[in-house]
């Protein structure tokens, strides 16, 4: 039997997640993942290389729902990941992460990472790590909210912190009309915590203190699922690999 070795091995499945409207063409499916253009994708289906629900797929075949498992062969895959980079970058205090912004941003200041966008976002007034990358494959399965990955940051407050303070940071925080969801929470000094949130609202810890009268003076992002800060200096950035990287991708279905 011709071409079907990369049947013996297991197949990337895609699985959308961000808004589409179905049914919807597999070229332009795959083109909306970041996964190849249209062209690319139809370079690809021409040579059987793409599944629908376990059928390879044709030009012109459709994927009806969300529910539809994609699949792309290994061996395109492989080639496609030697072109990613993945970077755990400290991101100082008055840097923005906003690509589109005027003025100092982590564009305009990491002109060797040109490429590579910041996973998610970290305010201006806040510092810690950032993961940086060209691979659009990790935006909604790091940032989804119905995912509920850990993020964890090292916060220092204006005034002493009360177990009263940490108990309600635990069981959730009225945020305006949003209560938070439970956290992991515990004192790491007299004015400074530690929180890991499995959500992301916008200025949520800032707005969590402030519910409770505290007013926060500095915020460092401690880590993201298993990347960590660790001993890396403001501004500098490393390569995330080896294990560090194959654990990260397994918890994302990658």
């Amino acid at each position: 039997m011709k071409n079907l070795d990369f049947f013996a091995t297991k197949w990337y499945s895609l699985h959308l997640m961000e808004p589409l409207a179905f049914p919807v063409r597999i070229n332009r499916y795959l083109a909306h993942k970041g996964f190849s253009t249209r062209r690319g994708a139809d370079e690809l289906i021409t040579k059987g290389l793409v599944k629908i629900n376990g059928k390879i797929a044709v030009l012109g075949d459709k994927v009806a729902s969300s529910d539809d498992i994609v699949e792309v062969s290994p061996k395109i895959i492989s080639k496609i990941e030697e072109g990613y980079r993945y970077v755990a970058y400290y991101k100082p205090r008055g840097i923005s992460t906003d690509v589109q912004t005027e003025g100092e941003s982590i564009k305009s200041s990491l002109p060797a990472l040109r490429g590579l966008f910041p996973l998610g976002r970290l305010d201006k007034d806040s510092q810690g790590l950032i993961i940086l990358t060209n691979d659009g494959r990790l935006t909604n399965r790091v940032l989804s909210p119905d995912l509920a990955h850990e993020k964890e940051y090292l916060v220092r407050v204006d005034k002493k912190i009360t177990d009263a303070f940490i108990r309600h940071l635990e069981r959730g925080i009225l945020i305006e009309t949003y209560k938070t969801k439970p956290a992991n929470a515990r004192r790491s000094g007299e004015t400074i915590f530690r929180i890991v949130l499995t959500e992301g609202k916008k200025h949520q810890i800032r707005r969590m203190c402030a519910a409770e009268g505290y007013k926060v003076m500095e915020l460092t992002r401690m880590r993201i699922m298993n990347i960590k800060l660790g001993d890396l200096k403001e501004g500098a950035y490393r390569d995330i690999s080896g294990t560090e990287l194959a654990t990260l991708k397994k918890s994302i279905g990658l």
